[in-house]
């Protein structure tokens, strides 16, 4: 697992977003900083340890460098104690995800593509991407209906 970051440990308090709340996390989490969730501002999720990979997607042109936080890096930072995760994007489609399906390197919760900040226009601010050109069990249809663009909600399920 990668190190916490001393802002976000499980059992400790956990600051507040000072700019615009981009992601909302709730459920099963022992760690939270607004009632019972979890919201993180973009500073927030960049203060974390990031991961970067190349790779192509069924989205987009080309292959594009994406940066971002693993999710189960970010699961594991807020204490979470469920099995499945419920992913919401801001138009409301919705997938649940096994958490032990989460690696440590996949899927990553990109916050950038290509160093710059994603957009609304551009399938931001938050995109759950796999790194589909690393392996073939990347380019399925399950791991395609997971990758959750404009990502605003995560709620830990039992």
């Amino acid at each position: 697992m990668l190190p916490l970051t001393t802002a976000l440990r499980a059992n400790d308090a956990m600051e507040s977003p000072s700019g615009s709340v981009i992601l909302t996390v709730s459920g099963t989490i022992d760690t939270t900083n607004v009632d019972d969730t979890a919201q993180f501002d973009l500073d927030m999720l960049r203060s974390f340890p990031a991961t970067s990979f190349s790779t192509s997607t069924i989205w987009t042109d080309g292959v594009h460098m994406f940066t971002g936080v693993p999710l189960a890096s970010l699961l594991d930072t807020l204490g979470s104690t469920g099995n499945t995760l419920r992913a919401s994007a801001i138009n409301d489609y919705a997938i649940e995800i096994s958490i032990d399906s989460l690696e440590d390197a996949a899927p990553v919760l990109v916050y950038e593509m290509n160093g710059e900040p994603m957009h609304r226009r551009d399938k931001g601010p938050l995109w759950i991407v796999y790194p589909y050109d690393s392996e073939e069990r990347f380019r399925t249809a399950k791991i395609y209906s997971h990758s959750v663009w404009q990502l605003d909600r995560i709620e830990i399920l039992d």
